[in-house]
């Protein structure tokens, strides 16, 4: 597979914030009091059980969710929980983070080609020359330019996540938030995703990834965030973590990730 050369030198990636955030459902509190930083070009994994609150967590970053309390930043622009949001503020955020679901979200009417170049032209409003350039180009880079003119369904499902990371890569995002990419594929499938975020960090790109991949988390990530039930209960070192965890729930969730 052709290395993914990130274009770090056209648009400058941006830090995120996030300050006292709180999320309920109902009576459920997934979130209680979260703040965190992300350093611009660095990567943070979130690892913790099922329900510890780390989709909502990103969702909340990108205004998916709707958190009730808090602040999110990403570079200069900052969303209060309760503030009336405008469109324009909303695609401003948006317009600078990235996201990539579990499900790969691809539009299974339209060719890799489209799915990748149609964002950017609602959303960037680029024409769909330029649009299409774009695509082609970054479709090339991760060893997939020969799927331009299929559909999705006719693509392995690692070949689908990474035309959705090359959909979100094509709108010059300044941030990537990375929901368990790869918890959907077979392990050896997965490897190909991983290779692509790899690169993704290695360029400098500012990445908050949501991962069961525990080696990823320890060799690539420059910070690690331990959540559970809606708490952040550990954070620092990845290596210094996974090697000595100072928190019991911390030591119980990675031994059972660990020994599958």
């Amino acid at each position: 597979m052709p290395q993914l050369i990130t274009e770090a030198n056209e648009l400058a990636t941006a830090g995120v914030t996030i300050s006292h955030l709180s999320k309920s459902f109902g009576s459920n509190l997934v979130l209680d009091d979260i703040s965190m930083t992300v350093a611009p070009g660095s990567v943070t994994a979130l690892i913790g059980p099922s329900g510890s609150g780390k989709s909502t967590l990103l969702r909340c970053v990108n205004l998916l969710e709707q958190p009730d309390r808090g602040t999110v930043t990403v570079g200069s622009t900052t969303i209060e929980a309760g503030a009336k949001v405008t469109d324009r503020a909303l695609l401003a955020l948006r317009r600078q983070v990235g996201m990539v679901f579990q499900s790969f979200n691809l539009f299974p009417h339209m060719t890799v080609l489209r799915n990748v170049a149609y964002p950017q032209e609602k959303i960037l409003g680029r024409s769909r020359a330029e649009a299409e350039e774009r695509a082609l180009t970054l479709l090339e880079r991760v060893g997939l330019r020969d799927k331009a003119q299929q559909h999705p369904g006719r693509c392995s499902g690692g070949q689908q996540q990474r035309i959705a990371i090359v959909r979100a890569l094509a709108l010059n995002p300044r941030a990537m938030l990375f929901d368990e990419p790869t918890s959907a594929l077979d392990p050896e499938v997965g490897v190909e995703v991983l290779a692509v975020m790899r690169e993704l960090a290695d360029s400098g790109m500012t990445m908050i990834v949501v991962t069961h991949e525990m080696q990823f988390a320890r060799d690539v990530s420059d910070h690690l965030v331990v959540m559970a039930d809606g708490h952040i209960i550990e954070e620092g070192d990845p290596r210094a973590i996974m090697a000595a965890p100072s928190q019991e729930r911390t030591r119980r969730f990675l031994s059972a990730v660990l020994e599958r």
